[in-house]
């Protein structure tokens, strides 16, 4: 994906801390989604199909958040994330950000999204919410809202072994370069799904991770 001929990407001076805070104020949502806005028209992988044939999944969805943290660094600020242990059943070794599903007494996403951080970073204070992107549905059946926040400097990160193996971070200028968001498919239950996907060293993100990161890309800077 290429932004168009006479169209400029954004610049190395877009990335420090205060340039992404006061595009975050401008373009995040600061109100969550209601519960039933977001089932009208759910962005989600199946918006890449480019023959038109793929079905997003029927209501009713399962409701879940997600926290990007965001980390202030000397030389730009970066997305953390963290690959799941390899003994989950599901989803197991793939990249994530810090989420899950929404438990009763959660009272927002935020709530969701900080209470999952802490149960599988640490992630126990020193976050503070920066608005939220679109809500994202994930072919199982997922209406994912993620929760922007900015994670102090000193905030401890403590991987909980039963949940994830590792946290890494990706500098946000290369994450936010839109020819690094490859489109790729391949067989799932039957269909040819497609998806985004953003290699990095060793890693690779895709999925529903790699379509926040997009939808990020896309309130921010496109």
């Amino acid at each position: 994906m290429r932004l168009p001929d006479g169209v400029a990407g954004p610049s190395a001076d877009d990335f420090g801390l205060d340039a992404f805070l006061a595009q975050a104020e401008t373009h995040l949502s600061h109100v969550p989604p209601g519960p039933n806005a977001p089932l009208a028209n759910p962005r989600g992988d199946h918006d890449l199909d480019p023959e038109g044939f793929a079905v997003a999944p029927a209501a009713p969805h399962r409701h879940a958040a997600v926290l990007v943290p965001v980390m202030e660094r000397e030389d730009g600020a970066t997305l953390l994330f963290t690959k799941r242990a390899a003994h989950l059943r599901d989803h197991s070794g793939q990249v994530a950000f810090p989420g899950g599903k929404v438990d009763p007494e959660d009272t927002t996403p935020i709530d969701t999204a900080l209470r999952e951080a802490r149960e599988e970073i640490g992630l126990e204070r020193g976050v503070r919410p920066l608005g939220y992107l679109d809500p994202y549905l994930s072919a199982t059946g997922f209406l994912v809202v993620p929760v922007v926040g900015l994670v102090a400097r000193d905030a401890a990160l403590r991987p909980n072994p039963a949940e994830v193996a590792s946290c890494f971070e990706v500098p946000l200028a290369f994450l936010m370069d839109p020819a690094r968001h490859l489109v790729r498919s391949g067989e799932w239950r039957g269909r040819t799904r497609y998806y985004y996907a953003i290699p990095f060293a060793e890693h690779l993100i895709w999925g529903v991770t790699a379509g926040i990161v997009h939808n990020l890309y896309e309130r921010l800077y496109a």
